[in-house]
């Protein structure tokens, strides 16, 4: 495995990548706010952006400044190469996980 990514993780980059391209803290965090129906903050965010970014998962770019945001920039976001490897191995691991625990969780009675 390429690293560990845990779950919080795992939603921001999938997040990221469901944005093709328009990834940015407040989109990033509006639809994992829509998608997982709970509320997160802004800091937790960011901070997980940040490891990200150090794994190698993500990188970013500012983007031009803009009158609506008072002439500053917004931190755009992407999924690297490493970012898109660890999630198709954590998926993997799911996959296999699920596979061996499904006698054990069915719902049927």
């Amino acid at each position: 495995m390429i690293g560990y990514i845990g779950e919080f993780e795992e939603l921001v980059l999938l997040s990221v990548a469901s944005l093709h391209g328009n990834a940015y803290g407040v989109t990033i965090k509006e639809v994992i706010e829509k998608q997982t129906n709970r509320s997160i903050s802004i800091g937790a965010l960011h901070s997980t952006i940040t490891r990200l970014e150090e794994k190698g998962f993500l990188k970013s770019w500012l983007g031009e400044p803009t009158q609506e945001r008072g002439g500053r920039r917004k931190r755009h976001f992407e999924v690297t190469h490493q970012g898109k490897v660890a999630l198709h191995e954590i998926k993997s691991l799911r996959d296999d996980l699920w596979k061996l625990s499904k006698a054990s969780l069915s719902l049927s009675k």
